[in-house]
């Protein structure tokens, strides 16, 4: 190998000292192992003096080449665990970390929090697993001061038991008598002094939001923990009203009269806004000519105002069970620009010429005026496809169902299309839970989910493409949503999960041999073991400006552009259309200020997704926690060494049951296979297998549950929820590619390892929720789909 320059060479030579297998050798030596010729003797000579007198190497006794005791620093994002250590996700890849992340000892986390921004200087230490070693200099950012938790008094001194797992100690209010809390209030704290290794935590109470368990308090605790933007400030909503004032639906000017044409919507039948209408005709010759219609919310929010700013730093909607937090005021999110039924409303409309074949032949946009003739929810348009000739058909316009019948048969033509051309079609049917009025759990159902919402789909995937297309042609840098491919050991680990399922997988990144996997998988006692484990596979799908492509959908070119009322990335799209319909170029952000901006947005995405989960998770315990003892069917969604975590069949709750709970045999974990043996009687768990669960016990405030194994004579209770570590595995083979860890019990090299049933602790960063799986990546028809339909009030809308 024979770099070009100086640079290369002094690269090519830190990157040989600081590989895991390194052994120090004398600079002859160095220089062979670098396959370096004659010709470079004397750069190499010279290279490695300016690495010796930078410090960046040193050279000992013996005259062996070493690494410095610390090789520089990094800055990234706390992940701690619950031993007290943590570790840092670098923000940059660094090539002496081999795309690892840094184990912090606890005694160098300082104060240092989860997802705090950190400084971190390496060191020369390595974990058993060759993992770089580092030491915090510095907290860059903190990613929150504001926690919400329970006040108690006990020796004469209050505190807060902050909720979750994060903090195990209680935190000390000096001051908690200045606004007069009572014990078991939740309560909002501004941390005064973070807790470390050598010193408690200290907070101000800057709010009191009323009596744990009281109705409401649930949704409190959850946006003040998160820290969501509630109220409008006064002068975005006035801007709001003066848009209100300003639009007339009569007034047209220069946009394309469609107000005649027949348009419909399809949404959840308890939907408020309504953003995307559709139009479809076709020719003599097949040519489908499809409008999709969105809602033109640029037109009420400049770039710039009070009600831009604000709706990019919340950057979403967000949906919770009974409450919802729009990106926009209501006035605008449900008023003006809603594409409501019989109402006149203004437009960004995509219009795509398509073969018969299914084919893009070229497409348009314009500014647009509609009236949506019919506003139909998902439940009415199949029956009316099926049954063109029933009684409810024969009630509606001719030319409506005429439309409907129309786009079930291009938008399966498109779904066919994309399949064909390796587009992933992965997800486990959802479960919808069930709530009263007061936001109690009564039961769940399994989501309505038929070829209506597909039709949906396809169209808003293809506008998205379609957009994203346009700007690429025309060189207009703007946020994609791009979904990376994912890491190939993680793929290979895939690979040796569904082979220890009795599947073939033969190329792991072949789209079209995924697709085959679960197309083998469907209807099988391992379907949802398959889909589980694809899913957490893959990676997850974000903002970027940088040209990364789509995985999961097989596109190079792909954005969000079919919800601008509820997603701030689309609505900066719209803005660039405007561009191409008007031919006019507008200054450009930065690269650097859109790499912000995608950052950001991610972060609100996943912050709703968080919100939402955290709170069905929360009135999940509290429904689990009146059914202490009582037993329950369950599907094994995780197999670690320590145990296995456990999603319920009728109410989607997922726990964790321990090892220390499943008597005193041994069990084997394959870390493979993903699963756990009875070393005596050979019994075994694996991800994917019912299984029959008791609720053994349950912590609101720490979002735990544990359960017990029935059947079992000679069982022992599954740990206390307050033992339980936090957190939640995947459930694919050991991560070591990807983030530098080896999971405790995966032995030196992944093998299997026996584990005793009451053996005490289990590996940090565990624990049983009670909420469904995370899903990783993005595929059409999972739940974490760009695709996927809004849904209702109380559900995440995401597409």
């Amino acid at each position: 190998m024979s770099p070009n320059d100086g640079r290369s060479l002094e690269s090519l030579i830190l990157n040989k000292l600081l590989a895991v297998d390194y052994q120090p050798v004398t600079p002859g030596v160095l220089a062979r192992q670098l396959q370096l010729s004659r010709d470079q003797g004397e750069e190499f000579r010279e290279t490695l003096t300016q690495l010796l007198e930078a410090g960046r190497a040193r050279q000992d006794k013996h005259g062996r080449i070493k690494p410095r005791g610390s090789t520089g620093s990094a800055t990234g994002i706390v992940k701690r665990i619950n031993s007290g250590a943590g570790w840092v996700i670098p923000q940059q890849p660094l090539p002496e970390l081999h795309g690892g992340d840094i184990y912090i000892a606890s005694r160098d986390l300082g104060d240092a929090q989860s997802g705090d921004e950190v400084q971190v200087r390496l060191t020369s230490r390595r974990r058993t697993g060759g993992q770089r070693c580092g030491i915090v200099e510095k907290v860059l950012k903190r990613a929150t001061s504001t926690f919400v938790g329970t006040w108690f008094e006990q020796g004469g001194r209050g505190y807060v038991r902050i909720d979750g797992s994060q903090y195990p100690d209680p935190i000390l209010i000096p001051d908690s008598g200045a606004r007069g809390p009572r014990r078991d209030d939740k309560v909002v704290i501004e941390m005064l002094r973070f807790p470390s290794e050598r010193r408690a935590g200290e907070a101000v109470i800057t709010q009191i939001l009323g009596k744990r368990g009281d109705p409401g308090i649930d949704t409190k605790t959850v946006i003040h923990s998160l820290g969501l933007p509630t109220e409008f400030p006064e002068p975005a909503l006035a801007e709001a009203r003066a848009a209100a004032t300003r639009f007339d639906e009569d007034q047209i000017a220069d946009r394309t009269d469609l107000t005649g044409e027949t348009i419909i919507t399809i949404d959840p039948s308890d939907a408020r806004d309504f953003d995307d209408a559709i139009s479809l005709t076709r020719s003599a010759d097949g040519t489908w000519h499809l409008g999709v219609h969105i809602a033109d919310v640029s037109t009420f929010v400049t770039p710039g105002s009070e009600l831009d700013q604000e709706a990019q730093k919340r950057g979403t909607s967000v949906y919770l069970p009974g409450h919802v937090i729009p990106m926009l005021p209501e006035l605008i999110s449900n008023g003006l620009a809603s594409l409501q039924q019989d109402q006149i409303r203004w437009t960004k409309s995509v219009f795509i010429d398509i073969s018969p074949d299914g084919s893009v032949l070229g497409s348009d946009f314009e500014n647009a005026a509609i009236r949506n003739c019919r506003r139909f929810a998902y439940e009415e348009v199949m029956p009316l496809i099926r049954q063109p000739d029933s009684a409810a058909a024969r009630r509606e316009d001719p030319r409506v169902i005429r439309l409907l019948q129309q786009m079930f048969e291009l938008a399966m033509l498109l779904r066919r299309r994309r399949t064909e051309h390796g587009a992933l079609q992965m997800g486990i049917p959802e479960v919808e839970i069930d709530f009263d009025k007061d936001g109690h759990v009564t039961g769940a159902h399994e989501r309505h989910h038929d070829e209506s919402h597909e039709i949906i789909e396809e169209f808003m995937l293809l506008a998205n493409i379609t957009v994203a297309r346009a700007l690429t042609t025309h060189r207009i840098p703007f946020l994609r949503r791009v979904h990376g491919d994912p890491d190939e050991l993680r793929m290979t680990s895939l690979q040796q999960f569904v082979t220890g399922l009795g599947l073939t997988l033969r190329k792991p990144q072949s789209r079209h041999e995924l697709q085959q996997l679960v197309r083998k998988a469907a209807g099988q006692p391992i379907e949802r073991a398959v889909n589980f484990a694809l899913l957490r596979a893959m990676k997850q799908a974000e903002y970027s400006p940088e040209d990364l492509g789509h995985y999961a959908l097989a596109e190079e070119d792909y954005c969000h552009f079919t919800s601008p009322i509820r997603r701030y990335p689309d609505l900066t799209v719209h803005r660039l259309i405007e561009q191409l319909i008007r031919d006019r170029k507008q200054p450009q952000p930065a690269f650097s200020e859109l790499v912000q901006l995608g950052r950001h947005c991610s972060f609100t995405e996943r912050r709703a997704e968080r919100a939402e989960r955290d709170l069905i998770r929360i009135r999940l315990l509290r429904f689990m926690s009146t059914r202490v003892g009582q037993e329950m069917d369950a599907i094994i969604t995780g197999v670690e060494s320590f145990g296995i975590f456990c999603q319920g069949i009728a109410i989607p709750a997922e726990g964790m049951l321990h090892v220390s709970g499943m008597g005193e045999d041994y069990w084997e974990f394959d870390p493979v296979g993903r699963s756990l043996t009875n070393t005596r009687t050979r019994r075994q768990l694996r991800l994917g297998d019912p299984i029959r669960v008791i609720i053994a016990a349950v912590d609101i405030d720490r979002r735990q549950l544990d359960l017990a194994p029935t059947g079992n004579s000679n069982r022992r209770t599954a740990r206390t929820a307050s033992s339980v570590p936090a957190g939640r595995p995947g459930p694919l083979p050991p991560r070591e590619n990807s983030d530098g860890r080896k999971p405790a019990g995966s032995g030196k090299n992944g093998s299997k390892k026996s584990v005793k049933g009451k053996q005490p602790g289990s590996p940090s960063g565990t624990s049983g929720n009670a909420s469904g799986p995370k899903r990783n990546g993005e595929s059409p028809g999972s739940r974490n789909s760009p695709t996927s339909r809004k849904r209702s009030d109380q559900s995440r809308r995401r597409r």
